[in-house]
């Protein structure tokens, strides 16, 4: 009888532990941990109009292992051109947001329902825009120029954009429609993303040389930047760059002076002219910010494109050029007349990010270009 019960307990027990086998161990091993997804990491680099943020944009468009968008506020500005930039920061800082998490349902607010893929401003720049799966033609690996992409991409539905996006991992956006780094803490602090902030700047001289050879173009830039009375005239180009410049000075500051803890290490502030002046190094150095590897084939890309006979003659277009050159036309094109307005109105902006002053024509013709730099921020 004893032998009996025993036999029975052991029965028991070894029935309870099969069960326990069954809904502890075996569960466990299905739900070990597996090999996570690195998160994304998030690229803004923000700038102005005419600063060389096209181009810098490309150096980023270019690269595999990048989703690519060039100022998807555009659609902001376009829709809600009534209001002052000031204004608009939060609809632009909302939208990038959803844009870095790869949530494309943002657009609805700004495009029509039948929206398609060519409908998204300047798409074409995004080389993620023209190789799979947003587009089956070309390979994610070519360098893909923006004309041919325009040519053969276009046809694609408007939810490839989010697809694509949700297969790389870097996220960059080129933006010039922020004003004030504050304005974009809370993206710094959120924990759904991984944000590093490239913060380009151009000589203000050059910028405005630029600006008054396409002022048609930024005119309803400009009118939300100063209000549509400050818009007029010569007048409206010295306000608009009085505005930009004293924005790149609060950007500046509030980047590198006065780091809170969520910016170390996530602000970059980069000069066109440095870019223009040594591209490979500087690619590299935007690069390593970024968590990006610079292969032979983008080395070959960033010296041809800033090593060619083209004077970029166009807005928006990047194609082969003397980079160098080009910088620095606003040195034979402008008056000293104007030079001298732009410098008093953007001063402390010349000043902190390192441009020298120019004190007459003559200076004017014979400075060198490294005496132009008054502080190197390598």
């Amino acid at each position: 009888m004893m032998k009996s019960k025993s036999v029975q307990v052991l029965l028991i027990l070894a029935v309870l532990s099969l069960l326990l086998i069954h809904f502890h161990i075996l569960p466990c091993s299905n739900n070990a941990p597996m090999e996570e997804k690195p998160s994304p990491v998030h690229i803004l680099i923000l700038s102005s109009w005419r600063s060389g943020s096209s181009f810098t944009g490309q150096i980023f468009s270019q690269h595999p292992s990048v989703f690519y968008l060039m100022e998807p506020a555009w659609h902001v500005w376009v829709t809600m051109y009534q209001n002052s930039a000031k204004v608009l920061h939060m609809a632009v800082r909302d939208l990038v947001r959803s844009v870095f998490l790869c949530d494309m349902s943002v657009f609805d607010a700004y495009m029509s329902s039948q929206k398609k893929k060519s409908d998204l401003f300047k798409w074409e720049a995004s080389r993620a825009l023209c190789s799979p799966p947003a587009c089956d033609l070309f390979s994610r690996s070519d360098i893909i120029p923006a004309g041919n992409c325009r040519t053969i991409c276009a046809k694609y539905p408007f939810s490839k954009v989010e697809e694509a996006c949700k297969t790389y991992s870097h996220i960059a956006i080129k933006e010039v429609r922020f004003l004030d780094l504050k304005v974009l803490y809370p993206l710094l602090t959120d924990p759904s993303l991984n944000l590093k902030i490239i913060h380009l700047v151009r000589d203000p001289r050059a910028v405005f040389r630029s600006r008054e050879n396409t002022m048609g173009d930024l005119k309803r830039d400009s009118s939300i930047i100063v209000g549509s009375q400050g818009t007029k005239g010569e007048i409206g180009l010295y306000s608009a760059m009085q505005v930009i410049c004293q924005s790149h000075v609060e950007i500046y500051k509030a980047g590198s002076q006065a780091i809170p803890s969520f910016l170390k290490d996530r602000y970059l502030l980069v000069r066109y002219e440095d870019i223009v002046r040594d591209p490979l190094a500087r690619a590299a150095q935007m690069y390593r910010f970024a968590e990006l590897h610079f292969t032979p084939e983008l080395q070959k890309w960033v010296h041809n494109i800033t090593h060619g006979t083209g004077q970029g003659a166009q807005a928006f277009d990047i194609d082969s050029r003397d980079a160098l050159g080009v910088s620095q036309a606003w040195r034979k094109t402008l008056s000293f007349q104007k030079i001298e307005k732009v410098q008093n109105v953007c001063k402390d902006a010349m000043d902190l990010l390192g441009y020298q002053l120019l004190q007459s024509e003559e200076e004017q013709k014979n400075m060198s270009l490294d005496l132009l730099f008054a502080q190197n921020f390598s």
